[in-house]
């Protein structure tokens, strides 16, 4: 239920549980995972209260931070330590800007990103997935979350929807194809060990890097 004075969405409320059930096969064995687009910081609550076991660091540009801090300070979870600035930016070389601080010399074992790829433009998505590159450990698992389109064409006629308000808000976003987002991560060394249909007709993506990429 909403908090007067927090940032909400209720879309996080009703994916929540789904994304949960994927997160728990697949982060079973993780210590410590940066959600890139953390938006209001519901999931975050939710997820680390659910799997206490691991540290889960929120990241997300600056205006959002301080909404997720309230949602933060007011559960007051052991596991969610305060949430860093973080952007995929296209230049002057791509990656995430301002670099994240790594839990250990290895980096990160889980990423998280959710509803984000169709928002940036594919510069951006471009640099997400290079600055993935900078900050996972060896045998990572990313689970991206959100609509994705397959074989050049759209799954539902809510997504083809969806995809035409996107472009007149913003030209430079849009549903991404899943053969190129896979591409990318494929180009740094990660494996698809799961594509998971999700209600809404969304997607969650789930890969592994693979051990020894550098």
């Amino acid at each position: 239920m909403e908090t007067t004075g927090k940032p909400f969405s209720p879309a996080c409320d009703r994916n929540r549980g789904p994304i949960l059930e994927v997160l728990l096969r697949h982060f079973a064995n993780a210590r410590h995972v940066l959600e890139i687009g953390s938006g209001t910081g519901q999931h975050a609550v939710h997820f680390a209260a659910a799997m206490p076991w691991l540290a889960w660091q929120c990241a997300d540009r600056a205006e959002y931070l301080p909404g997720i801090g309230q949602w933060l300070d007011e559960a007051g979870l052991p596991n969610t330590p305060p949430a860093i600035e973080l952007a995929a930016v296209a230049a002057p070389l791509p990656g995430f800007s301002p670099s994240p601080p790594l839990p250990d010399a290895a980096g990160y074992d889980a990423v998280f990103s959710a509803n984000t790829l169709h928002i940036m433009g594919w510069a951006e998505v471009e640099a997400f997935f290079a600055g993935l590159a900078t900050v996972l450990a060896p045998a990572a698992t990313v689970v991206v979350y959100g609509p994705f389109n397959y074989g050049g064409g759209y799954t539902s006629a809510s997504n083809r929807e969806f995809d035409g308000w996107l472009k007149a808000r913003d030209p430079r976003s849009g549903i991404r194809d899943f053969e190129a987002v896979n591409a990318l991560a494929a180009g740094i060394g990660l494996r698809l060990v799961e594509d998971v249909a999700m209600p809404a007709n969304n997607r969650c993506l789930v890969w592994r890097r693979r051990c020894g990429t550098p």
